[in-house]
């Protein structure tokens, strides 16, 4: 009995979202955009030190180097918000213009968190014709291919090519030939 809740849960990781992958996500930011972060996490080294060289009164070494980090980071990491951003939306077929700018004018990184919110899901390609459908269409609008076919006896999502429902075993030969696609 617990082997067959195992392979129900690994059944159920297979057919769920992909996983969210780091070092994937790191590559769409542009290259130009980490230069842009290295140069502006320099400059922030440079503009606090000289901020420090003309007070009276500076903090110790130590503390102008933590300083001079923890806010040459965070000003490089907004940097490359703005360009994962710009690149995300355009692969998710949003308005990247649009999006761009409003993470750089809102403030307080609120338009990132508006961006993360209102995202639509990557899109993909209809495996019969190619072209580019968002993933929650049931049907490809060009050539009218069942993308997420369904039994026709429970009605429930099941895989391309299944021969029988996982959730009521209906066989889906028998049933409808035309649903499996």
């Amino acid at each position: 009995m617990a082997a067959a809740g195992g392979q129900k849960r690994n059944a159920m990781q297979r057919t769920s979202e992909p996983k969210f992958d780091f070092l994937e996500e790191l590559r769409v930011v542009p290259n130009v955009m980490i230069v842009v972060a290295a140069v502006v996490f320099v400059a922030a080294q440079v503009g606090i030190h000289w901020l420090f060289h003309r007070d009276p009164h500076p903090p110790n070494g130590d503390v102008q180097i933590a300083i001079g980090f923890f806010g040459g980071s965070v000003l490089a990491f907004f940097t490359l918000l703005v360009g994962y951003v710009n690149r995300d939306a355009k692969r998710r077929g949003m308005n990247y213009v649009l999006w761009t700018i409003l993470v750089l004018i809102i403030p307080n990184a609120i338009g990132y968190i508006i961006y993360f919110v209102v995202r639509q899901p990557i899109r993909g390609n209809c495996p019969q014709c190619g072209t580019t459908v968002n993933p929650t269409f049931n049907f490809c609008p060009k050539c009218k291919f069942l993308l997420h076919p369904a039994c026709p006896q429970c009605h429930r999502s099941i895989e391309v090519g299944a021969t029988f429902c996982p959730y009521c075993s209906a066989d889906l030969k028998m049933l409808a030939p035309e649903a499996r696609s």
